[in-house]
């Protein structure tokens, strides 16, 4: 995977709350993402995770960064399918395949915790219920990829832009990694070209044109959107396809009180220290 195994378990608990509250754990649950988590090994930046072509058995929580899921064409050139962040699950549907159909990049610095198809089927027998709220993550995931061929078969380049960026910071504030109208973009912009099939040349110049009428502003791989509102209108930006139903209307469990997550969090470090 182009990264050396972590010493200890790295999950810090501003990761497991949300994730927790996400997929409503119950206490017995939480001890399994602990083992999940234990799994957790840091990945260099701009270094695959799953490769193109090779066999996978494998989906990946991410645990902290960003990445992408690509494909290289014969020419060359890259297409993105999505981004992926933290409390994403990616690595499907290529582990279903003989080999994988798309690759699995880091753009940053990250940190990905392995669950094989071997475990996911062990679970289903011992823990049905956890098996389906990570098939729900898988669901948010077939939802983003969707509506990215809405995207782009439909909207117009000025479009594409603006609902580029509303979905990531949409996505980025549901993990805490975003205020009400900014988010650091830690990537260059060949990676907005290669999402939205567009040339560098013409991502530039929307960027002006946004930024001269004050909607959007890119400074040192920072994103301001100055007016959310008119970005929305501009895109026809839907915020449903993000909003999934609660994963507890689907699959019923008990509501673990913060003070076992806590506990929770000192069982998967082996110590009542949170380390970062």
């Amino acid at each position: 995977m182009g990264a050396t195994r972590a010493l200890q378990p790295w999950a810090p608990l501003d990761f497991i709350r949300p994730l927790i509250r996400r997929l409503a754990l119950s206490a017995d649950e939480i001890s399994i993402l602990g083992d999940i988590l234990s799994t957790a090994m840091p990945v260099r930046r701009r270094q695959d995770v799953v490769f193109e072509g090779r066999r996978s058995r494998s989906v990946y929580l991410v645990v902290d960064g960003l990445l992408i899921r690509c494909r290289i064409m014969r020419d060359g050139h890259r297409q993105v399918v999505n981004i992926v962040v933290p409390g994403d699950v990616t690595g499907a549907p290529s582990c279903f395949f003989d080999v994988a159909l798309y690759s699995v990049r880091t753009l940053t610095n990250a940190v990905v915790a392995e669950i094989s198809l071997d475990t996911l089927s062990n679970l289903l027998d011992t823990h049905p219920a956890l098996v389906g709220k990570l098939f729900w993550l898988f669901s948010c995931d077939a939802a983003l990829c969707a509506e990215h061929v809405v995207v782009l078969g439909r909207r117009s380049a000025r479009e594409r832009i603006a609902h580029f960026f509303l979905e990531l910071l949409t996505r980025l504030q549901e993990v805490g990694l975003a205020d009400e109208n900014s988010f650091q973009m830690p990537f260059s912009q060949d990676v907005i070209c290669d999402a939205l099939g567009l040339s560098l040349a013409y991502v530039n110049r929307e960027l002006r044109s946004l930024k001269q009428e004050g909607m959007v502003v890119t400074d040192n791989h920072k994103v301001f959107v100055r007016d959310v509102k008119a970005l929305s209108e501009i895109a026809d930006f839907q915020y449903r396809y993000l909003k999934p139903s609660p994963v507890s209307e689907f699959f019923t469990s008990r509501r673990a009180p913060w003070r076992k997550v806590v506990g929770a969090h000192a069982v998967i470090h082996g110590t009542t220290g949170v380390q970062h």
